[in-house]
């Protein structure tokens, strides 16, 4: 009996303090009113659902963390031996006396002026005109005849940082004019270094920029060369540029080789094969800008990066760009670069503001005969994006049955098929370019009215650069895209949120999708995915992760298997 009552009071103050732990004392409190109760009750469940947000945002650093156990984006000599830079590179230019200046406080209100966003120390002042920033006259007129006077927000920040030598991260919306920001300063550089003792044959390249595509390259290649010309013709030494990319002969790419060259333009495949086969040499470069370095990462050409580095002879000043850059990948590329200033313009992969996005549901055997119908939304120039090789060839042939002038673009066509569809498309004398993502990333299109997504990418970011292509350089653009129950609700929920941060209409299909808790995604100080950038979904259900993993298991279970059936042999 003794031990019954002794186990049953036990087990009614054991009772008691859990309601005490709780917050929660179901005795009747007279002492204290209903109204405070029903706050205390309140803030306890505050308390809870933040310890709940805590354990997500350990569990989501201890994420981070195992995928972040890979080598620095460095040479292999230099991860070898322990070299590490402390200072950045120095050059001669300085900024206007009066911006020199400038208390911090002062330039901090000029960014927030134009909504730019830095990092790092010692950060160069905003400079707002061209010709504070010292071009020549020859480059400010060649701007002006491009239409071209007044820097945009990520110019004003972004050149002075690459004019005074340091390393950059610099992350704006397409259609910006991050071009300039690299290869403006790497002009000036060449121009100083030809002044000072001329290049010889098989010298060079001084520096290099890095593409992800042709035609990338291509149009990177044309900016620079535009500018060149400009400078020679009013009298200054001539800078020579090397475009190096598959599709095109070799022997052209090494005849330019001997002459001696300042600036090189090039893919990671074609760079790669000429550095090993010696055909380029870059013991004396000493800058490097890598176009689209997110997509360059995710596209697997990471190591052959880590291996361009290895042929350095010296220190470089290193540039990364891109629209979509999150902060995964933001901090690993930080390994490569020294005392690096970040540049921000709008949050990383946040879409344009000049774009008008419009989300139609449309079944998919009826998608084909629709583009009929949404062509007529505006006049050409209209881009239309697809997946799949198949469809972008099944696309081309049936606007040409119906008439429509169009041109089609995708990994497996040849060079030469691929530039008359590039060049005829800019040169208006083609109304509508059919296109894989080949021609999502960077490509320049200023007069694009209409952007179709015949599908939409598996990838949140390839819809940011996609609809990218209009709305550029201050004008008005029209993005459609076409889904359906095909489309992956992972990336239909970072599209929902994503036109709810643009302030975009949303459409009744996508107002129904609902993630597991919306508070979620917003915790810490990340928003959505700090993986892949996605606004719908946190790191813990990243698509985007979960398959580079399995592609990674898949991988060691195939070599594994082929180095079994090796030692068999």
């Amino acid at each position: 009996m003794r031990d019954n009552y002794i186990g049953l009071l036990n087990k009614k103050n054991y009772e008691v303090r859990l309601n005490e732990e709780d917050g929660r004392n179901l005795r009747p409190n007279s002492a204290v009113s209903l109204l405070d109760q029903h706050n205390e009750l309140k803030k306890h469940a505050e308390t809870l659902n933040e310890t709940k947000h805590e354990k997500q945002l350990k569990e989501e650093q201890k994420i981070l963390e195992n995928i972040s156990e890979r080598k620095a984006l460095m040479a292999a000599a230099e991860l070898a031996k322990g070299i590490k830079y402390e200072k950045s590179l120095r050059t001669s230019w300085q900024p206007p006396g009066y911006l020199q200046r400038l208390s911090e406080g002062a330039r901090d209100r000029l960014r927030k002026k134009w909504h730019i966003i830095v990092e790092g120390a010692d950060v160069p002042p905003p400079v707002k005109t061209f010709k504070e920033m010292k071009f020549p006259k020859s480059i400010i007129h060649s701007l002006k005849k491009q239409g071209i006077t007044h820097p945009t927000p990520i110019q004003i920040q972004g050149i002075p940082a690459v004019l005074f030598g340091r390393d950059m991260i610099g992350i704006a919306f397409t259609g910006s004019g991050k071009t300039l920001v690299f290869t403006l300063p790497l002009i000036m550089f060449a121009l100083e270094q030809e002044t000072g003792l001329p290049f010889v044959r098989n010298e060079g390249p001084y520096g290099l920029i890095m593409c992800p595509s042709r035609e990338l390259a291509r149009q990177t290649y044309n900016t620079i060369k535009r500018f060149c010309q400009a400078l020679t013709a009013d009298g200054h030494p001539e800078i020579r540029t090397m475009l190096c990319i598959g599709g095109i002969s070799m022997k052209e790419q090494t005849d330019a080789m001997r002459r001696g060259v300042h600036i090189a333009v090039a893919t990671p495949g074609r760079l790669m094969d000429m550095l090993d086969k010696k055909y380029l040499s870059l013991d004396i470069c000493r800058y490097l800008a890598i176009d689209e370095a997110d997509r360059m990462i995710d596209m697997g050409f990471e190591e052959d990066m880590r291996t361009v580095f290895s042929y350095f002879k010296a220190q470089r000043q290193t540039l990364l760009f891109s629209a979509t850059m999150p902060k995964k990948i933001q901090n690993f590329a930080k390994s490569a670069l020294v005392r690096p200033v970040t540049v921000n313009v709008g949050r990383a992969g946040a879409a344009n503001l000049d774009v008008i996005q419009e989300v139609e549901y449309v079944k998919q055997e009826a998608k084909i005969v629709y583009l009929l119908e949404c062509l007529q939304k505006t006049g050409p120039p209209v881009l239309i994006f697809a997946e799949k090789k198949k469809d972008v060839d099944d696309i081309h042939e049936y606007l040409l049955l119906k008439g429509v002038e169009a041109v089609a673009i995708h990994g497996g066509k040849d060079q030469e098929e691929r530039e008359f569809a590039i060049t005829s498309f800019k040169l208006s004398k083609k109304d509508v370019l059919i296109a894989t993502d080949v021609a999502s990333k960077g490509l320049d299109f200023p007069d694009v009215k209409h952007v179709i997504n015949y599908d939409m990418p598996e990838d949140i970011e390839n819809y940011v650069h996609r609809i990218g292509r209009t709305g550029r350089c201050g004008k008005t653009g029209l993005a459609t895209t076409f889904i359906n129950k095909s489309s992956s609700e992972y990336v239909l929920l970072d599209l929902k949120h994503l036109l709810i941060e643009a302030k975009q209409k949303l459409p009744p299909f996508l107002l129904t999708l609902q993630a597991a808790d919306d508070a979620w995604l917003e915790i810490g100080d990340t928003q959505g995915c700090s993986y892949c950038g996605g606004l719908g979904h946190r790191i813990t259900e990243c698509p985007k992760l979960e398959a580079m993993q399995t592609r990674q298991v898949e991988s060691i279970g195939r070599k594994d298997y082929l180095a079994n059936s090796a030692a068999d042999w």
